[in-house]
């Protein structure tokens, strides 16, 4: 495995970061790729990421056992001719788009079934583009495979142990299966956060106190709408058909939350949040899937001079990075003063063991 050549066709954050882990866990391969940013392929060089950039598709690629398809979907049709032009019959031809139906059909149009296997890493950020990526972004992540019919066994065997190497965990689907998934678990919660959003803005009042007392509940269902505007408008276009027929289904739903709240149905509204928080509490608590496991706790300080640099201070001196702090203003649903998220788990039991004094007091958010 140590002497494979890989490319990548665009490096943003999730060829950035698929790039790093294969870096990290197979650091003897050769990686090479191109992106429209010049300032990108400077910087991965300079990391010590890539090997060789190329300043188009070219010939650089012609040896890879493996390519990557990470650029902007609508680029898809122009670097398939492109990369058709110098791709090893031998060569895996791969992407990583959150939707399969589309880049499937341009791999039809251009007779690359044989070499192709989509993929699709179910990991991401708010952040986007090359500075972002990062090597644990994949790790425990499901990576979605979706085969050919041309597909050969031993191929899709290969691109697995690839994945694994990647410290992701492989799972094969038919392309049609995740992109109903998908737009279920992803595609339509992001429509939802987005509209949420905007339906606060224009409810909020002319001083914004919607905007400044938004508890931790509406932050926590409304964070992803945070991510890229035009990956998610590309997202929409392509996979219409799934999110339109689950939409439908969800507003079928709210039509009836408003009928029951209308006609004071305790009963059908208690039935509503309890089937729901059953059916939740049993998904897998891990970092694995569309729903990230967030490593955080809150923390009771008191309010006084000092007391938020002494809680950074200590953890800083014991090398635990922090993702993030803050004070907590609105504790409806939840205790503490100040929150704190971290990168792994490991950092967050740490964290735990060093502040578990009687001088503070940590509450547990269950996930």
């Amino acid at each position: 495995m140590g002497n494979m050549h890989i490319g990548f066709i665009g490096l943003g954050l999730i060829g950035g970061s698929i790039a790093r882990a294969l870096r990290e866990n197979i650091p003897e391969i050769k990686i090479s790729a191109y992106d429209v940013n010049h300032a990108t392929l400077s910087a991965a060089l300079k990391d010590g990421v890539i090997d060789q950039a190329a300043a188009r598709i070219d010939d650089t690629f012609g040896d890879c056992d493996y390519l990557f398809l990470c650029a902007p979907v609508q680029k898809n049709d122009t670097n398939l001719e492109a990369v058709k032009k110098v791709l090893s019959p031998s060569c895996t031809l791969t992407d990583v788009g959150s939707v399969k139906t589309d880049i499937h059909e341009h791999i039809s149009r251009a007779g690359l079934e044989a070499q192709f296997i989509g993929g699709h890493p179910m990991a991401g950020s708010e952040r986007f583009g090359y500075a972002n990526s990062k090597a644990r972004l994949l790790e425990n992540a499901y990576y979605i495979l979706t085969p050919t019919p041309q597909t050969a066994p031993g191929r899709l065997d290969a691109y697995r142990i690839l994945v694994e190497a990647m410290g992701a965990i492989p799972l094969v689907l038919d392309y049609r299966q995740h992109d109903y998934v998908t737009a279920g678990i992803s595609h339509l919660p992001h429509v939802i956060a987005a509209s949420l959003v905007n339906l606060v803005r224009d409810s909020d009042s002319e001083e914004g106190i919607m905007k400044m007392v938004a508890a931790g509940g509406f932050k926590d269902i409304t964070r992803i709408a945070s991510s890229s505007a035009a990956m998610w408008q590309q997202i929409c276009l392509t996979n219409t058909e799934n999110i339109t027929r689950l939409l439908d289904s969800y507003i079928a739903s709210l039509s009836r939350i408003r009928e029951q709240l209308n006609k004071r149905q305790g009963e059908a509204l208690y039935q509503l949040f309890d089937s729901a928080r059953i059916y939740r509490e049993s998904f897998i608590n891990a970092s694995s899937g569309p729903i990230k496991r967030v490593y955080s706790f809150n923390v009771d300080i008191d309010d006084r001079p000092g007391m938020l640099a002494q809680v950074a201070t200590t953890l800083a001196f014991n090398n635990i990075n922090i993702k993030n702090i803050g004070i907590i203003h609105n504790r409806e649903y939840e205790e503490g003063v100040l929150r704190i998220e971290f990168y792994d788990e490991a950092s967050q039991e740490a964290a735990k063991k060093l502040l578990s004094t009687p001088q503070f007091v940590i509450h547990e958010k269950k996930l």
